[in-house]
């Protein structure tokens, strides 16, 4: 089988298609024939800094990956051949909070990716696919729809009619802007880009900020909000853009850091936490019941992931390079 493989700190450029041994799975293991897997910035992230994380060499990157089971090891109940399925992206995360061995269990880091023809699962860290979705549509949900799903239902639910800032239009905030209609949630995105906002507004988003154009748009949320601001902040962008997001969240409101978009350099002033009463939560993806739930969701709405586009396995560099320039809309996707 081939499989795309980190083997330097080379970076994009340095990433290589090698053959590897076709896996057998183990006791209570399946193996999956990958046909799609989508990146993630976190992704392009490990490919250029695989020192940092003290990656092996060779490893297979990419965490988001969707097939149909292949071959199914000894004591496998729950699964069969044939079945279509996602991974989950940490796959010692059954339910509950975060610990230190799921966290030690994700794909494409501490574990090996899935951008390969086949990969080998445990079948704990494996779950079926929405029926309505094709195999590229399903390998965007690991990480990105289940981040999103996580930030707008812990520690609570949003609650219809409730207001929602979503920073940016990648995979993470596209994703939220479908999961807020849903919800019924008022919307405010912001993007540097007016088509981009056009294109959230097309998918039910209620007010947009040009964030390049109107620096300050911090201020612009507190004014769509008569002064209250945002009762929940979609925070992907990182140190760059927390402080804004803090302002911009009104008293008891709920902010979720996602991602670093902006890097990891920057500065919070505390006592607007404190004074305000915010509940800063980090994020990072969620569990599998999580991703039960958010499919059922999914399933019952008929939810059908944005995709801004697909490559072919053999041009897998390609989908990193869309990714550095940041200038897709929704998810990015490399079918095998």
């Amino acid at each position: 089988m081939r499989a795309w493989e980190i083997v330097s700190d080379g970076g994009v450029d340095a990433l290589a298609l090698n053959e590897r041994p076709l896996p057998d799975p183990g006791h209570g293991q399946v193996r999956i024939r990958i046909r799609a897997s989508s990146v993630n910035y976190r992704d392009l992230s490990t490919i250029e800094d695989p020192v940092s994380r003290r990656l092996p060499y060779p490893t297979v990157p990419n965490s988001d990956g969707a097939g149909e089971v292949d071959a199914v090891g000894p004591g496998v109940t729950g699964f069969s051949v044939g079945d279509r399925v996602m991974g989950c992206f940490f796959q010692a995360w059954e339910a509950g909070p975060i610990s230190a061995a799921a966290m030690a269990s994700a794909l494409g880091g501490a574990l090996p990716g899935v951008l390969a023809e086949y990969v080998v699962l445990d079948a704990d860290g494996v779950i079926a696919m929405p029926a309505h979705l094709t195999f590229a549509e399903a390998a965007t949900l690991p990480c990105a729809a289940l981040t999103a799903w996580h930030a707008l239902t812990l520690p609570r639910p949003v609650s219809p009619g409730e207001t929602v800032l979503l920073l940016g239009t990648g995979g993470v905030s596209v994703f939220a802007q479908q999961f807020c209609v849903l919800m019924g949630a008022r919307t405010i995105v912001t993007s540097s880009s007016d088509d981009k906002l056009e294109r959230m507004r097309a998918l039910g988003a209620n007010e947009t900020v040009n964030y390049r154009t109107n620096p300050d748009w911090e201020q612009a949320v507190l004014d769509l909000t008569g002064g209250v601001g945002a009762d929940r902040v979609v925070e992907v962008g990182g140190p760059g853009t927390l402080q804004k997001s803090i302002t911009a969240a009104r008293v008891g409101g709920i902010v979720g850091l996602i991602g670093i978009l902006t890097g990891v350099q920057g500065s919070v002033a505390p006592t607007d936490i404190m004074r305000k009463s915010i509940t800063l939560r980090g994020i990072y993806v969620g569990s599998r019941q999580m991703f039960a739930e958010m499919n059922r969701a999914i399933d019952l709405h008929g939810l059908k992931p944005v995709i801004d586009e697909t490559f072919a396995f053999e041009d897998g560099r390609e989908a990193y390079r869309r990714m550095r320039q940041a200038s897709h809309f929704g998810k990015l996707v490399i079918t095998t």
